[in-house]
Protein backbone atom coordinates (compact mmCIF):
# COMPACT_ATOMS: atom_id res chain seq x y z
CA UNK A 1 0.00 0.00 0.00
CA UNK A 2 1.32 3.52 -1.27
CA UNK A 3 1.80 6.40 1.47
CA UNK A 4 -1.57 8.20 -0.18
CA UNK A 5 -3.53 4.57 -0.31
CA UNK A 6 -2.64 4.69 3.32
CA UNK A 7 -3.32 8.29 4.10
CA UNK A 8 -6.89 7.79 2.07
CA UNK A 9 -7.20 4.86 4.25
CA UNK A 10 -7.19 6.35 7.47
CA UNK A 11 -8.44 9.54 6.53
CA UNK A 12 -11.91 7.67 5.18
CA UNK A 13 -12.13 3.99 6.71
CA UNK A 14 -10.63 4.36 10.29
CA UNK A 15 -13.89 6.30 11.65
CA UNK A 16 -14.60 3.33 12.95
CA UNK A 17 -12.46 0.05 13.36
CA UNK A 18 -14.63 -2.65 12.08
CA UNK A 19 -15.36 -0.74 8.99
CA UNK A 20 -12.07 -0.27 8.42
CA UNK A 21 -10.80 -3.31 9.04
CA UNK A 22 -13.52 -5.16 6.31
CA UNK A 23 -11.06 -5.82 3.71
CA UNK A 24 -8.11 -6.44 6.34
CA UNK A 25 -10.18 -9.49 7.56
CA UNK A 26 -9.72 -10.81 3.89
CA UNK A 27 -6.47 -9.84 3.17
CA UNK A 28 -4.47 -9.07 6.39
CA UNK A 29 -3.72 -5.46 5.57
CA UNK A 30 -3.21 -4.83 9.09
CA UNK A 31 -1.72 -1.26 8.44
CA UNK A 32 -4.87 0.26 7.55
CA UNK A 33 -6.83 1.06 10.72
CA UNK A 34 -5.00 3.72 13.23
CA UNK A 35 -5.94 3.35 16.74
CA UNK A 36 -5.66 7.27 16.58
CA UNK A 37 -8.55 7.79 14.34
CA UNK A 38 -10.76 4.88 15.08
CA UNK A 39 -13.28 4.62 17.77
CA UNK A 40 -12.01 1.99 20.46
CA UNK A 41 -12.95 -1.08 20.60
CA UNK A 42 -14.03 -0.98 24.29
CA UNK A 43 -15.35 2.68 23.62
CA UNK A 44 -17.98 0.65 20.84
CA UNK A 45 -18.66 -2.25 23.36
CA UNK A 46 -19.35 0.71 26.16
CA UNK A 47 -22.00 2.81 23.75
CA UNK A 48 -23.62 -0.65 22.87
CA UNK A 49 -23.39 -1.73 26.16
CA UNK A 50 -25.68 1.51 27.30
CA UNK A 51 -27.72 2.09 24.36
CA UNK A 52 -29.34 -1.20 24.75
CA UNK A 53 -29.51 -1.17 28.36
CA UNK A 54 -31.95 2.02 28.07
CA UNK A 55 -34.14 -0.05 25.41
CA UNK A 56 -34.11 -2.88 27.75
CA UNK A 57 -36.86 -0.54 29.48
CA UNK A 58 -38.63 0.45 26.92
CA UNK A 59 -41.59 -1.51 25.26
CA UNK A 60 -41.84 -2.91 21.99
CA UNK A 61 -44.01 -0.24 21.05
CA UNK A 62 -41.74 2.68 21.57
CA UNK A 63 -38.24 0.83 20.31
CA UNK A 64 -40.20 0.64 16.82
CA UNK A 65 -41.55 4.06 16.96
CA UNK A 66 -37.43 5.73 17.85
CA UNK A 67 -34.19 5.16 17.60
CA UNK A 68 -32.11 7.55 19.93
CA UNK A 69 -28.44 8.25 20.09
CA UNK A 70 -25.62 7.08 21.99
CA UNK A 71 -26.62 8.60 25.21
CA UNK A 72 -30.73 8.46 24.90
CA UNK A 73 -33.78 10.55 24.50
CA UNK A 74 -33.49 13.68 26.24
CA UNK A 75 -30.16 13.41 26.38
CA UNK A 76 -27.65 15.80 24.31
CA UNK A 77 -27.01 13.10 21.55
CA UNK A 78 -30.78 13.37 20.53
CA UNK A 79 -33.21 11.10 19.00
CA UNK A 80 -33.71 10.00 15.67
CA UNK A 81 -36.68 8.62 13.91
CA UNK A 82 -35.52 5.12 12.54
CA UNK A 83 -38.07 2.75 12.90
CA UNK A 84 -36.85 -0.70 14.48
CA UNK A 85 -39.84 -2.20 12.09
CA UNK A 86 -37.65 -2.44 8.96
CA UNK A 87 -35.57 -5.13 10.48
CA UNK A 88 -37.85 -6.84 12.69
CA UNK A 89 -39.87 -9.78 11.75
CA UNK A 90 -43.38 -10.78 13.30
CA UNK A 91 -43.00 -13.60 16.05
CA UNK A 92 -46.48 -13.48 17.37
CA UNK A 93 -47.51 -16.65 15.83
CA UNK A 94 -44.38 -18.93 16.89
CA UNK A 95 -44.65 -21.55 19.65
CA UNK A 96 -42.89 -20.52 22.51
CA UNK A 97 -43.80 -16.66 22.01
CA UNK A 98 -42.88 -14.95 24.91
CA UNK A 99 -44.58 -11.17 24.36
CA UNK A 100 -42.84 -9.68 27.31
CA UNK A 101 -39.24 -10.73 25.72
CA UNK A 102 -39.99 -9.52 22.36
CA UNK A 103 -38.64 -6.20 22.05
CA UNK A 104 -38.71 -5.85 18.20
CA UNK A 105 -35.00 -5.60 17.84
CA UNK A 106 -33.99 -8.01 15.52
CA UNK A 107 -33.75 -8.31 11.55
CA UNK A 108 -34.97 -12.22 11.38
CA UNK A 109 -36.24 -15.35 12.73
CA UNK A 110 -32.46 -17.04 13.03
CA UNK A 111 -34.55 -20.67 14.29
CA UNK A 112 -36.76 -20.26 11.27
CA UNK A 113 -33.91 -21.95 9.52
CA UNK A 114 -31.72 -23.24 12.90
CA UNK A 115 -32.81 -27.34 12.30
CA UNK A 116 -33.51 -27.26 16.11
CA UNK A 117 -34.51 -30.92 17.34
CA UNK A 118 -35.38 -32.47 20.80
CA UNK A 119 -32.79 -32.95 22.68
CA UNK A 120 -30.74 -29.92 21.23
CA UNK A 121 -28.17 -27.88 22.90
CA UNK A 122 -28.57 -24.37 21.95
CA UNK A 123 -26.31 -20.85 21.88
CA UNK A 124 -28.28 -17.78 21.42
CA UNK A 125 -25.48 -15.05 21.05
CA UNK A 126 -26.73 -11.43 21.62
CA UNK A 127 -30.05 -12.74 23.61
CA UNK A 128 -31.49 -9.91 24.72
CA UNK A 129 -34.68 -10.56 26.47
CA UNK A 130 -35.38 -13.65 25.68
CA UNK A 131 -37.31 -13.59 22.67
CA UNK A 132 -35.29 -16.28 20.42
CA UNK A 133 -34.01 -18.30 23.51
CA UNK A 134 -38.04 -19.26 23.97
CA UNK A 135 -38.73 -19.62 20.43
CA UNK A 136 -35.84 -22.29 20.77
CA UNK A 137 -36.60 -23.80 24.11
CA UNK A 138 -40.17 -24.54 22.48
CA UNK A 139 -38.19 -26.67 19.67
CA UNK A 140 -35.72 -28.61 22.02
CA UNK A 141 -38.30 -29.59 24.01
CA UNK A 142 -37.87 -30.59 27.76
CA UNK A 143 -35.03 -32.46 26.94
CA UNK A 144 -32.92 -29.77 25.26
CA UNK A 145 -31.30 -26.88 26.65
CA UNK A 146 -30.84 -23.35 25.46
CA UNK A 147 -28.17 -20.49 26.96
CA UNK A 148 -28.50 -17.02 25.96
CA UNK A 149 -25.49 -14.89 25.93
CA UNK A 150 -25.57 -10.78 26.71
CA UNK A 151 -23.31 -7.93 27.49
CA UNK A 152 -26.14 -6.01 29.13
CA UNK A 153 -26.93 -6.22 32.83
CA UNK A 154 -30.34 -5.33 32.53
CA UNK A 155 -31.54 -7.33 29.55
CA UNK A 156 -30.20 -10.42 31.89
CA UNK A 157 -31.95 -9.57 34.49
CA UNK A 158 -34.93 -8.88 32.25
CA UNK A 159 -34.95 -12.21 30.26
CA UNK A 160 -34.36 -14.17 33.66
CA UNK A 161 -37.57 -12.22 35.16
CA UNK A 162 -39.69 -13.78 32.11
CA UNK A 163 -38.18 -17.48 32.05
CA UNK A 164 -39.06 -17.39 36.27
CA UNK A 165 -42.51 -15.98 35.42
CA UNK A 166 -43.25 -18.79 33.03
CA UNK A 167 -41.13 -21.41 35.50
CA UNK A 168 -38.92 -22.81 32.47
CA UNK A 169 -36.03 -24.88 33.78
CA UNK A 170 -34.46 -25.39 30.58
CA UNK A 171 -33.15 -21.86 29.38
CA UNK A 172 -30.13 -19.92 31.34
CA UNK A 173 -28.85 -16.76 30.68
CA UNK A 174 -25.04 -15.93 31.09
CA UNK A 175 -23.49 -12.33 31.37
CA UNK A 176 -20.53 -12.36 28.76
CA UNK A 177 -19.01 -10.66 25.87
CA UNK A 178 -19.64 -13.30 22.45
CA UNK A 179 -16.42 -12.71 20.99
CA UNK A 180 -15.01 -14.08 24.56
CA UNK A 181 -17.86 -16.80 25.14
CA UNK A 182 -18.85 -18.16 28.85
CA UNK A 183 -18.98 -21.63 27.05
CA UNK A 184 -16.61 -25.10 26.96
CA UNK A 185 -15.76 -25.95 23.96
CA UNK A 186 -17.41 -28.81 21.54
CA UNK A 187 -20.29 -28.08 23.73
CA UNK A 188 -22.87 -26.36 21.73
CA UNK A 189 -25.39 -28.62 18.93
CA UNK A 190 -26.59 -25.25 17.57
CA UNK A 191 -25.55 -21.28 17.87
CA UNK A 192 -28.00 -19.12 16.42
CA UNK A 193 -28.45 -14.92 16.89
CA UNK A 194 -30.54 -12.08 15.71
CA UNK A 195 -29.03 -8.67 14.54
CA UNK A 196 -26.17 -8.82 17.23
CA UNK A 197 -22.84 -9.40 15.18
CA UNK A 198 -23.19 -6.12 13.45
CA UNK A 199 -22.26 -4.40 16.71
CA UNK A 200 -19.06 -6.37 17.53
CA UNK A 201 -15.40 -4.59 16.28
CA UNK A 202 -14.09 -7.85 15.50
CA UNK A 203 -16.58 -10.09 14.09
CA UNK A 204 -13.64 -12.78 13.04
CA UNK A 205 -13.18 -13.17 16.33
CA UNK A 206 -16.72 -14.22 17.46
CA UNK A 207 -17.24 -16.70 14.51
CA UNK A 208 -14.30 -18.36 15.75
CA UNK A 209 -15.83 -18.55 19.28
CA UNK A 210 -18.29 -19.52 17.63
CA UNK A 211 -16.74 -22.44 15.63
CA UNK A 212 -15.09 -23.23 19.08
CA UNK A 213 -18.47 -24.13 20.92
CA UNK A 214 -19.96 -25.86 18.14
CA UNK A 215 -19.69 -29.65 18.50
CA UNK A 216 -18.74 -31.30 14.95
CA UNK A 217 -20.97 -31.34 12.52
CA UNK A 218 -23.02 -28.82 14.65
CA UNK A 219 -24.49 -25.49 12.85
CA UNK A 220 -25.52 -22.24 13.11
CA UNK A 221 -28.15 -20.31 11.48
CA UNK A 222 -27.70 -16.36 12.56
CA UNK A 223 -29.84 -12.98 11.06
CA UNK A 224 -27.46 -10.02 11.01
CA UNK A 225 -27.61 -6.64 9.00
CA UNK A 226 -24.98 -6.78 5.85
CA UNK A 227 -24.29 -4.31 2.98
CA UNK A 228 -23.88 -5.25 -0.49
CA UNK A 229 -20.92 -2.78 -1.05
CA UNK A 230 -18.95 -0.55 0.98
CA UNK A 231 -21.09 2.49 2.93
CA UNK A 232 -20.16 6.47 2.82
CA UNK A 233 -17.72 7.42 5.11
CA UNK A 234 -20.22 9.93 6.77
CA UNK A 235 -22.52 6.47 7.20
CA UNK A 236 -19.66 4.96 8.95
CA UNK A 237 -18.49 6.88 11.50
CA UNK A 238 -21.86 7.94 13.29
CA UNK A 239 -21.28 5.63 16.44
CA UNK A 240 -25.68 6.29 16.69
CA UNK A 241 -25.99 4.29 13.21
CA UNK A 242 -23.57 1.61 14.80
CA UNK A 243 -25.58 1.24 17.79
CA UNK A 244 -28.58 1.14 15.47
CA UNK A 245 -27.53 -1.81 13.59
CA UNK A 246 -26.05 0.30 10.58
CA UNK A 247 -22.46 1.34 10.21
CA UNK A 248 -21.26 -1.36 12.06
CA UNK A 249 -22.69 -4.05 9.02
CA UNK A 250 -20.30 -5.79 6.84
CA UNK A 251 -20.25 -6.89 3.44
CA UNK A 252 -22.13 -9.74 2.46
CA UNK A 253 -18.92 -11.03 0.56
CA UNK A 254 -16.00 -10.65 3.14
CA UNK A 255 -19.03 -12.08 5.79
CA UNK A 256 -19.12 -15.03 3.34
CA UNK A 257 -15.36 -14.96 2.59
CA UNK A 258 -14.55 -14.97 6.64
CA UNK A 259 -16.63 -17.93 7.24
CA UNK A 260 -15.25 -20.03 4.48
CA UNK A 261 -11.30 -19.25 5.41
CA UNK A 262 -12.45 -20.25 9.08
CA UNK A 263 -13.34 -23.54 7.54
CA UNK A 264 -17.22 -23.44 7.69
CA UNK A 265 -18.96 -25.61 5.51
CA UNK A 266 -22.22 -25.76 3.53
CA UNK A 267 -22.56 -22.13 3.95
CA UNK A 268 -25.90 -20.80 3.27
CA UNK A 269 -27.94 -17.34 2.86
CA UNK A 270 -31.30 -18.78 3.14
CA UNK A 271 -33.15 -15.39 3.18
CA UNK A 272 -32.26 -11.45 2.59
CA UNK A 273 -34.19 -8.68 2.18
CA UNK A 274 -33.47 -4.98 1.49
CA UNK A 275 -33.29 -2.84 4.52
CA UNK A 276 -35.15 0.72 3.53
CA UNK A 277 -34.36 3.77 6.15
CA UNK A 278 -36.30 7.11 5.53
CA UNK A 279 -34.40 9.60 3.83
CA UNK A 280 -34.92 12.18 6.48
CA UNK A 281 -32.69 9.79 8.41
CA UNK A 282 -29.67 9.21 6.27
CA UNK A 283 -29.28 12.99 5.74
CA UNK A 284 -28.72 13.39 9.43
CA UNK A 285 -25.47 11.55 8.76
CA UNK A 286 -24.94 12.64 5.16
CA UNK A 287 -25.13 15.61 2.33
CA UNK A 288 -28.38 15.59 -0.20
CA UNK A 289 -25.27 14.79 -2.71
CA UNK A 290 -23.86 12.25 -0.67
CA UNK A 291 -27.40 10.40 -0.08
CA UNK A 292 -28.05 10.91 -3.85
CA UNK A 293 -24.67 9.34 -4.70
CA UNK A 294 -25.37 6.55 -2.27
CA UNK A 295 -28.97 5.48 -3.80
CA UNK A 296 -27.37 5.62 -7.12
CA UNK A 297 -24.55 3.54 -6.13
CA UNK A 298 -26.75 0.18 -6.05
CA UNK A 299 -25.25 -0.84 -2.56
CA UNK A 300 -28.19 -2.22 -0.33
CA UNK A 301 -28.25 -2.16 3.54
CA UNK A 302 -29.75 -6.20 3.39
CA UNK A 303 -30.91 -8.25 6.50
CA UNK A 304 -30.24 -11.94 6.20
CA UNK A 305 -30.05 -15.37 7.59
CA UNK A 306 -26.65 -16.91 7.08
CA UNK A 307 -26.37 -20.74 7.97
CA UNK A 308 -23.17 -23.01 8.28
CA UNK A 309 -21.74 -25.95 9.92
CA UNK A 310 -18.91 -26.94 11.41
CA UNK A 311 -16.98 -29.82 10.22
Amino acid sequence: MDNQDNKNCKEEQCCDKQSCCQEEQVQQQQQCCSNDCCESEEQIKNNVKQRYGEICEQTKQINAATFCGVGGCGSSSGCGTIDYAVFAENYEKLQGYVPEADLGLGCGIPTEFAELKKGDIVLDLGSGAGNDCFIARALVGESGKVIGVDMTPNMIRKAQLNSDKYNFRNVEFRYGDISDLPILDNFVDVVISNCVINLVPDKRKVFLEIKRVLKQNGHFSISDVLTTGDLPFSIRKASELHVGCVSGALRKDIQLKILEELGFTDIQIKKEKVIDFPDELMLKYVSEQELKDFQNSGIKIISATIYAKKQ
